[in-house]
């Protein structure tokens, strides 16, 4: 299979600043698991900054696509945005969050069923079943690993086994919204032509605004990494708070992770970015489980093989696409 010089770049940055921005987000959830909606509003202002200067032109380039058609977009890439990263405050840990996002292949079979009337093979629906079986395996066992309580042992509490519960709730939602934004995109981009850069940029600047919606969570967990541990610079020997540095590399990586992922889509196969989008979560979520010893036990690892096999004997690897004219598959 040939792979262009800058389909090579833009898998490089996949691996490295996807995986990257995983470690520097645990490190955050580490120190404060409430700090979801901070990171989130520091990557899309960044995002957003960015765009404004190298995209937008500040505001002299001609848009692709009217705001009105970005409205649903923006929307639902917010929704999931928060989501994905608030949900630590409810004890979800690393390791379930990388696996039940992993499973995206499911809502995106449901939905491509229900609204474009996709049909799938066989090989497709056993995959799906698979993903869906894996998933299940890890949430279970990980709900008898709550800190300090067990399901249906004396001390376990309902508050926190329901707030867990809460918390997989809102993954899941996150998981079904974020397909339907992928169909969304898909039915722009063909009316529209593939303008990447140009989504990058509306789809983090627009939603700026509703961050002020949560000015008091922000300005708290803002105040708490201020007044956390610090780290003293080499050569310069500034004390900087340990949060803020974590905080500055999340929104770096996440921004090189983001930015190759569209570069990407537009560069290799559909297949291609299936595979190399399971390569960089299965890399994650093995660096989570030895370097920050996260649980994990026999059946998360039965549990996280099944999500992974899955996924891509649904995007049919084993045959390793050469060409851009595969079936087009929705991604996470």
């Amino acid at each position: 299979m040939q792979i262009s010089p800058r389909c090579a770049l833009a898998i490089g940055g996949v691996l490295v600043g996807c995986c990257s921005g995983g470690v520097f987000l645990e490190l955050l959830v580490k120190l404060d698991p409430g700090i979801g909606n901070l990171v989130t509003a520091a990557q899309f202002a960044f995002i957003a900054l960015e765009g404004l200067i190298f995209t937008s032109r500040l505001g002299q380039a001609q848009r692709n696509i009217s705001l009105r058609d970005y409205a649903l977009l923006v929307a639902m890439f917010f929704l999931t945005s928060v989501c994905n990263n608030y949900v630590f405050e409810f004890k979800v840990s690393m390791t379930l969050h990388m696996i039940i996002r992993g499973g995206s292949l499911i809502s995106n079979m449901c939905l491509g069923t229900i609204i474009l009337k996709k049909r799938y093979r066989l090989r497709q629906y056993i995959s799906v079943v698979m993903i869906s079986v894996g998933i299940f395996i890890c949430t279970y066992f990980s709900s008898r690993d709550l800190p300090g309580h067990s399901i249906g042992q004396s001390g376990a509490t309902d508050a926190d086994v329901w707030r867990w519960l809460v918390g997989v709730t809102l993954l899941v939602l996150a998981l079904f919204v974020s397909s339907y934004m992928g169909i969304t995109q898909e039915l722009l981009y063909r009316r529209h032509g593939k303008c990447a850069r140009e989504a990058l940029y509306y789809t983090h600047l627009l939603p700026l605004p509703a961050f002020l919606l949560m000015h008091d969570n922000i300005r708290t967990h803002w105040r708490l990494a201020c007044e956390g541990e610090t780290y003293t610079l080499p050569l310069l020997g500034v004390a900087v708070p340990l949060i803020l540095l974590y905080l500055l590399g999340n929104v770096l990586t996440q921004h090189l992770c983001i930015s190759s992922v569209y570069a990407l889509t537009t560069e290799c196969s559909s297949l291609t970015v299936t595979l190399i989008i399971t390569l960089r979560k299965f890399i994650s979520l093995v660096f989570s489980i030895v370097y920050f010893r996260n649980p994990f036990t026999i059946y998360h690892w039965l549990g996280s093989v099944m999500v992974f096999v899955g996924t891509l004997m649904f995007a049919d690897v084993p045959r390793l696409p050469g060409s851009r004219r595969a079936e087009p598959l929705k991604r996470d």
